[in-house]
């Protein structure tokens, strides 16, 4: 597959489980590429959020809005030509499937940590929602990014300017298309 053109806009979800860094490295990427960016966790429900608030996971029938929601915001920028960076846990391939019938061209940079480090980063934020009691929860819901997938998974240990590197690196070679390989360190 060749290289998307440098002058077509990107459409990233930026992915993984509570704790991974998807808001701080999403943030970043689209300030980098000059973007519009939006957090996932900003169209959830009231309801989802005292779901979660209170330790309880959410199931499918919880997520299904909210994904459709941030497909909307993905499909009007694609509509617009503006290209967009969005943070989303889009734990499950039906997850990402939503999004991507709503925005064909979104690509996946899934981040990826072990459960230690996920653990100690949620044990020290403050002020949010999600609760640390939900990272196992989230990890056994996670289904990683199958080969037929557009994107790719990248290591969540670096500092979040090092994986905006990488992932800089990753679309300017035209890395992410399905089949183009999904080691985190390939990057």
């Amino acid at each position: 597959m060749a290289p998307p053109s440098q002058d077509r806009p990107r459409y990233v979800v930026v992915s993984g489980v509570t704790g991974s860094g998807k808001s701080t490295v999403a943030r970043l990427l689209a300030e980098r590429l000059g973007l519009p960016f939006a957090d996932g966790d900003d169209f959830h429900s009231p309801a989802n959020i005292a779901k979660m608030s209170a330790g309880t996971p959410l199931d499918d029938t919880d997520r299904r809005p909210w994904l459709e929601s941030i497909g909307r915001w993905l499909h009007a920028r694609d509509t617009e030509d503006t290209g967009a960076v969005v943070a989303c846990s889009a734990l499950k391939r039906h997850h990402r499937d939503t999004l991507r019938a709503a925005c064909p061209d979104a690509l996946f940079l899934h981040l990826t940590a072990d459960h230690d480090v996920l653990a100690s980063r949620l044990g020290s934020r403050s002020g949010h929602f999600m609760p640390t009691s939900l990272l196992d929860s989230q990890l056994a819901a996670l289904e990683p990014l199958e080969p037929d997938e557009p994107g790719t998974a990248l290591d969540a240990t670096p500092d979040p300017a090092t994986i905006v590197d990488r992932a800089v690196n990753l679309l300017r070679r035209g890395r992410g298309a399905p089949g183009a390989g999904r080691h985190p360190d390939d990057v």
